[in-house]
């Protein structure tokens, strides 16, 4: 058989992820705070790209919004070509995206300030213990096992580590562990350094004077019966009535069981919302939140030096032609994110606004495909808009994620959304008996005279999406 070389040609299409799909796709995706990193990290890496500052003659933003909805009826699916040709006319293609575009403002309004600077650092848990032990003037060896000691508590106040394990590892007498550990758990907040609940709860029984008393007695030896609000089984085994288990498990229940939770290093995430949807008379109306959005165009030294047809060396010239081209992506990618959100908040808003207008019991039945049909995109375009965006609305701040909803089928061939069912058990659990709290089933019943048929393993699951308890820990005696 001879072997030969031959040329054919063969036509095929391919899915190619450009750089500048990309960067539409990733800044589609991320939340505005996250968005608004991005645009920092690219201004300091990227000289072609500057913020108009405030109050100037380009500043354009500041446009009539109802001229905005016109603007993206006819706003394509994010699919752009990455090919430029080298001798592109850049004055043209940096003067169409070098405005901020056409965006709408809530009203001038001043910079929201900055809620952090208003409060204090607090101090840390290990910072209160050992500002609390110092005022005990203890020697340089017992300020170094406290430190030990303090180190190894958790979040909640904790001892994570026995002291045979802390003396073992540092070569410290166990007895002066224990002595120092003693010192630490008389401290604030009571019950610090305790290792277990039982010792937390005794810890702050003892500091309320009430050792040798039925309520030190519970936490000792019933605290299991305690948790699962079996009182029967405790009035038999301490031989005492349900008047005095009540009375004893209600100073139990003002004890706290995390004494470190005060100290939580949590920040406060607020959350600022990506688009607002107002009701003025009987309509409603969608703005986008610009507000401390940098406005952005394209440095005007890198602009006139392409305009003017300066002669630079190959090596600056291509770096300037990446750092525009680059610039320009970016522009246009977020002018296409905020025509894709606005253009998601009109859909959702034709098919919610009996949730708009009356509340989360009124919430329909929507998927991703009824909004990517309604604005002709993709599913996967709408989820990633809706994801980590959140919307201001006259029933509160939702996330966009939160509009789309499994149905239920009711009874004669309509159907529910998942979340107003959650919502209706919420209100049933809000309205029962605390002596005789519903149960699952019970539940499922009352649903179904409002023609809403479920299981009950379906109200347990929502329930528990909830975070709200079974009925036998609802229970109030």
């Amino acid at each position: 058989m001879a072997l030969e070389l031959r040329q054919q040609l063969k036509l095929t299409q391919q899915l190619i992820m450009t750089p500048q799909l990309q960067m539409a796709i990733k800044l589609l995706q991320l939340s505005r705070l996250e968005l608004l990193e991005t645009i920092r990290q690219e201004m300091e890496e990227n000289p072609a790209l500057e913020e108009i500052p405030e109050g100037s003659g380009d500043d354009q933003a500041s446009e009539d919004p109802e001229q905005l909805p016109a603007e993206t009826e006819d706003t394509p699916e994010v699919t752009i070509e990455e090919k430029l040709p080298d001798d592109i006319d850049w004055s043209n293609y940096i003067d169409e995206y070098n405005t901020p575009g056409k965006v709408s403002y809530e009203s001038e309004s001043q910079e929201a300030p900055r809620y952090e600077s208003f409060v204090a650092r607090k101090d840390s848990l290990y910072d209160h213990l050992l500002w609390q032990f110092l005022m005990t003037k203890p020697t340089k060896e017992e300020e170094n096992i406290a430190s030990l000691i303090i180190g190894n508590l958790n979040r909640d106040g904790y001892l994570l580590s026995s002291v045979e394990e802390i003396s073992e590892s540092n070569q410290l007498p166990e007895e002066e562990i224990e002595r120092i550990l003693k010192i630490l758990q008389t401290f604030d907040p009571i019950g610090v350094c305790a290792r277990n609940l039982k010792e937390c709860l005794l810890i702050q029984a003892e500091h309320l004077d009430l050792e040798e008393t039925l309520i030190t007695d519970i936490i000792s030896g019933h605290l299991p019966d305690l948790e699962r609000k079996n009182y029967k089984a405790i009035c038999k085994a301490l031989k005492i009535s349900m008047e005095e288990v009540v009375s004893a498990v209600n100073v139990i229940k003002g004890m706290e069981p995390r004494p470190g939770r005060e100290f939580s290093e949590d920040t406060a995430q607020y959350i600022n919302p990506d688009i607002y949807v107002y009701k003025m008379d009987d309509d409603f109306v969608i703005m986008l939140n610009d507000d401390g959005m940098p406005k952005l165009r394209i440095n005007s030294l890198y602009k006139k030096s392409i305009a003017r047809g300066k002669k630079i060396s190959g090596e600056a010239e291509d770096y300037i032609q990446e750092k525009m081209r680059s610039a320009a992506w970016l522009i246009k990618s977020i002018h296409q994110r905020q025509k894709t959100i606005y253009r998601a908040m009109e859909s959702i808003l034709r098919f919610q606004r009996p949730f708009f207008e009356k509340g989360i019991a009124h919430l329909k039945p929507m998927v991703l495909r009824d909004v990517a049909q309604d604005i002709g995109m993709h599913e996967s375009t709408i989820s990633r808009v809706t994801t980590n965006k959140y919307a201001y609305t006259p029933q509160g701040i939702f996330e966009l994620k939160y509009f789309f909803n499994s149905s239920i089928r009711r009874g004669g061939g309509d159907t529910i959304a998942s979340a107003s069912v959650q919502e209706k058990i919420r209100l049933i659990i809000q309205g029962e008996n605390p002596k005789k709290p519903y149960s699952d089933d019970k539940i499922a019943q009352l649903l179904k005279q409002d023609n809403i048929h479920i299981a009950r393993r379906t109200v347990a699951k929502y329930r528990e999406m909830m975070k709200v308890l079974p009925s036998n820990k609802r229970k109030q005696i």
